[in-house]
């Protein structure tokens, strides 16, 4: 593979916003390295380059970061071994797995036992075909059981359709990316108005993160900005906010402290970025006090 030209900053600038103590970053993957954990053959996209635990690890540290939860990445397929390693290093750290619906509830619950917390399901075309919704949402009276949630990344113009159903899941739900829908259509279109509409329910979350995913602009990604803002103003107890590095699919790399300092804007207090960074991750994957 090509290492020389990775989806990340190698040397990501410092940012100006100091963060909280314990503060989490939620959302993000780890790649490879290839040698001892091999990408998945029916992968839908292939990585630039190895992604590691320990780039992340100085990464975290550079930023002020404590804590993390670790996504499986769709490159590894449902083999979750690489985010199973990194879990295994820090036990201030959490996992999303990759998993079917259809997985036995003892197999999910060996992978509790290694620190995940949920299972991450697609419905975004560019990924391939996964499991129904109704699949999704049977598996989920199973995890109930163990205390795991359900994460949905899903294109904004799957939001309504897929309403009825989140609205009816017996765990958690957290909806990534806010949705990914497209900051350029504004606050009021259609795709924004069925988040919104979504999120009433309280067993919904959100993760504010991915700005540069749904914004037609460059960094700083302001067109962003009053989305992830609105949703910390009005359902400030149950956002979450994550780096998504190391930033697969995107033409531009992002600067890792151009997406912290944008924290300022979106959840503009105090009191706001301490419920986002640390005391919602910490009710929502269960860290200590």
């Amino acid at each position: 593979m090509a290492e020389a030209s990775p989806s990340f900053k190698v040397n990501p600038r410092k940012p100006r916003l100091d963060l909280p103590r314990g503060a989490c970053d939620t959302h993000f993957h780890v790649f490879g390295p290839q040698q001892r954990f091999p990408f998945a053959p029916e992968r839908s996209y292939t990585p630039t380059c190895d992604a590691p635990k320990e780039t992340l690890f100085a990464l975290h540290k550079h930023l002020g970061i404590e804590r993390g939860v670790v996504v499986q990445s769709a490159a590894h397929g449902f083999d979750n071994s690489a985010a199973a390693d990194l879990l295994a290093a820090n036990k201030n750290y959490r996992g999303i797995a990759l998993a079917p619906a259809a997985t036995p509830t003892k197999e999910l619950k060996e992978l509790d036992k290694r620190g995940f917390r949920g299972v991450r399901f697609h419905y975004m075309d560019h990924l391939g075909k996964g499991d129904r919704i109704e699949d999704a949402l049977a598996m989920a009276t199973r995890l109930a059981a163990i205390g795991w949630h359900l994460q949905i990344h899903m294109a904004g113009s799957h939001i309504a359709e897929l309403t009825p159903a989140l609205k009816r899941s017996p765990v958690p739900v957290v909806i990534d990316h806010m949705g990914r829908i497209d900051a350029s259509k504004g606050l009021d279109h259609p795709d924004f108005r069925a988040l919104r509409a979504l999120m009433e329910s309280r067993h919904v979350w959100v993760k504010v993160s991915g700005p540069e995913r749904i914004s037609k602009q460059q960094a700083p990604w302001k067109d962003a900005v009053p989305f992830a803002r609105k949703l910390v103003a009005d359902f400030g107890d149950r956002a979450v906010w994550g780096t998504d590095w190391p930033h697969p699919n995107l033409k531009e790399v992002p600067d890792d402290g151009d997406l912290v300092d944008l924290l300022a804007e979106v959840a503009p207090s105090e009191k706001q970025r301490q419920a986002v960074l640390v005391d919602n991750p910490q009710r929502l994957y269960g860290f200590a006090a």
